[in-house]
Formats: structure tokens, sequence, C-alpha cells
């Protein structure tokens, strides 16, 4: 009986001390899938711009707080003048992350690329973890951690 209980011992104690890394672990796996969401509809946005022939965007928005976030992708094919969805709104993660702000990346057919609503920078968050995105004139991304 008493190898019994120290070996629950041992366990339960083992168990604390793993949980706290496990729990790290996860969030940053959840914060990765956000970002390389993010990044995917960017870079599938772009090469539909330049693949296509006529611009496209994607837009990058959140619930209150900028909660919960989704991308929808438009494109302006000729003869339009405005700019029409394709396909529905995407959540870019099943978990609840935060978008700093909302923001509209607009693709040329030439792959320059313009913000015309926020920057070309936006911050993704998660349980108190955070990237920065960062979308060049050219297409190009880098993701930075604070």
């Amino acid at each position: 009986m008493i190898e019994l209980v120290m070996v629950l011992l041992v366990s339960t104690v083992l168990s604390a001390c793993a949980l706290p890394i496990v729990v790290e672990t996860l969030n940053a796996y959840r914060l990765r899938s956000a970002v390389a969401s993010a990044t995917w509809a960017i870079q599938s946005t772009r090469f539909q711009a330049l693949m296509e022939g006529y611009p496209f965007q994607v837009i990058f928005t959140g619930g209150t707080g900028g909660v919960n976030p989704s991308y929808q992708i438009a494109s302006e094919a000729a003869p339009a003048v405005t700019f029409s969805n394709v396909g529905t709104s995407v959540p870019i993660s099943g978990s609840p992350v935060v978008l700093s702000t909302p923001t509209t990346l607009q693709f040329k057919a030439n792959g320059i690329v313009s913000a015309t609503t926020g920057a070309l920078s936006f911050q993704i968050s998660y349980a108190g973890r955070s990237n920065t995105i960062t979308v060049s004139n050219y297409g190009n991304i880098a993701i930075t951690s604070p």
C-alpha cells in the first residue's frame, strides 16, 4: 500500500510540473497556426492577382476587440470597377486569437502590394504571445515576435 501511495505521489508531482509546459506549448502552436493561416491568405491572394492579371485584395477583420478574426478575398475583374467577394469569409483560427487592427491589403496584377485599410504590418495575439506580420510593397512577408 505504501508503494502505491508513493507511485501516486511521484506521478502527481511530475504531472504538476509538466502541465504548464504542455499548456505553453499548445498556446505557441495555436498562435503559429493562426499566423500561418494569415500568411497563406496573403501569399495566395498575391498569387491570384499575378496569375489572373487583375487586382485582388484580402480583408482581415475581427469581432469586438479584434477577437476571432477572419479574412475575405475579393477581386476586381474587368470590367468591374469595385471589388466583389470571392467565396466566403474564412476564420483565421479555431482558437480565440486577436487581430491588432483591421487590415485590407490590395494586390495589383504586377505584384505590388498596398494597404487600403490599416498598414502593411499587423499583429496577431493569443494567450499573452504575439507575432507581427509585415508585408513589403512587393509581397515579401516577415514574421517577428516582440
